[in-house]
């Protein structure tokens, strides 16, 4: 390409009006300088024009000009603040004095459990078979049943991992304790393993409960002692005097935000009869699982229950049922204390047997005393 026809083809680039604005010269091949146009001119002197009518007016109102530092424009994202956790030795956590065994502000009731040396359980006794004191001082029995009375029941089910070779037997066991139950009764259940969950409220339906069951799957760590704290909590929504805790578990706590001492005393305060049921090895793996049938039956004695050690998991269903029977055919004396004071001070509970004659020596279950009320 000549270098004419290089300068022609550049001229050629600018169709639009800037290359309108100067003349070029085809055929010299010379290009004039760009010259702006009468009308190109007219147009530049009306901008100029317009430009300064703007700037006048944004110095007269500044306001419209500036903008304050502080003026936020975005709104900043709201961050929800944590709450915060009660410690575990907050002294509201069992600061809450569950008043035991009463009905009214003067009467007091005593759930009672005897068996015989083979550990069977005795019914047919009556009031004149039984004395009750408190403190040092005889009382005397006001009120005494031996009736079947509707019971609020919560299954504290463990489904830690060190379950996994017992799981189904203990499933059983607990299918086998709801067959001793009446229509009345009404139950709830918590399974723990590294924490507790209610995974079925307050309900009259052993369907509901075993539906439930199915899904407990073992895994993780062991935190019974929350597991019972969260079952004696739930008791204050029963709509029964009479209230128990079934708990089935293979050894001794490892997880748990409360201490032994801590969930006794809060056993010691609730009306709440305590039955557990270990599932122990032959050989214990840990020092929690060395400790866990001790634990289990200090807490139990405690309430007025009893524990029960299971070392074949095919006998958990026998001894499940041998609790439901046993809930059922309890003596509950019921008295009126001598001391009247409401001092909240911890009072001894002795319930001593008088038995027929003829019958080998038995064995006492009652709760081993009572707070009194302190308003």
């Amino acid at each position: 390409m000549s270098f004419a026809n290089e300068r022609r083809f550049a001229c050629s680039r600018f169709p639009y009006p800037v290359a309108q604005a100067g003349k070029c010269d085809h055929k010299s091949g010379e290009a004039d300088q760009l010259r702006p146009s009468a009308s190109a001119h007219s147009c530049l002197i009306a901008l100029a024009i317009l430009l300064g009518v703007v700037c006048a007016f944004l110095a007269a109102v500044p306001v419209f000009a500036q903008t304050d530092v502080n003026d936020v424009h975005v709104k900043p994202r709201t961050v929800e603040t944590a709450k915060t956790e009660v410690p575990k030795d907050s002294v509201s956590a069992l600061s809450t004095h569950i008043r035991p065994l009463r009905t009214s502000a003067d009467l007091v009731l005593v759930p009672v459990t005897i068996t015989d040396p083979m550990n069977r359980l005795v019914t047919g006794l009556e009031k004149e078979n039984f004395q009750l004191y408190e403190g040092g001082s005889q009382e005397q029995i006001k009120t005494f049943s031996s009736e079947d009375a509707p019971v609020s029941l919560g299954v504290i089910f463990d489904s830690s991992g060190s379950m996994r070779s017992k799981m189904d037997r203990a499933k059983d066991a607990v299918m086998e304790f709801f067959k001793t139950a009446n229509p009345q009764d009404e139950f709830f259940m918590i399974t723990f393993s590294d924490q507790p969950e209610v995974v079925s409220d307050f309900t009259s339906s052993v369907d509901e409960i075993q539906n439930k069951l199915i899904y407990a799957v073992p895994q993780r760590m062991t935190a019974l002692m929350d597991a019972i704290y969260m079952g004696i909590t739930k008791m204050r929504q029963a709509k029964y005097s009479k209230k128990a805790l079934l708990i089935i578990s293979d050894g001794g706590d490892n997880h748990s935000r409360y201490t032994e001492n801590e969930i006794k005393a809060m056993v010691k305060e609730a009306d709440v009869m305590v039955y557990a049921i270990g599932i122990y090895d032959r050989y214990f793996a840990t020092p929690e699982e060395r400790l866990g049938p001790a634990l289990l039956g200090e807490i139990a004695e405690l309430s007025g229950g009893r524990a029960f050690t299971v070392e074949n998991p095919n006998d958990l269903a026998d001894v499940a049922t041998k609790i439901g029977i046993e809930l059922r055919n309890q003596y509950v004396l019921g008295y009126r204390p001598h001391n009247i004071s409401h001092d909240g001070k911890w009072r001894k509970i002795k319930v001593k047997l008088l038995p027929p004659k003829g019958l080998p020596p038995l064995r006492v279950y009652a709760r081993t005393g009572y707070y009194a009320p302190a308003e």
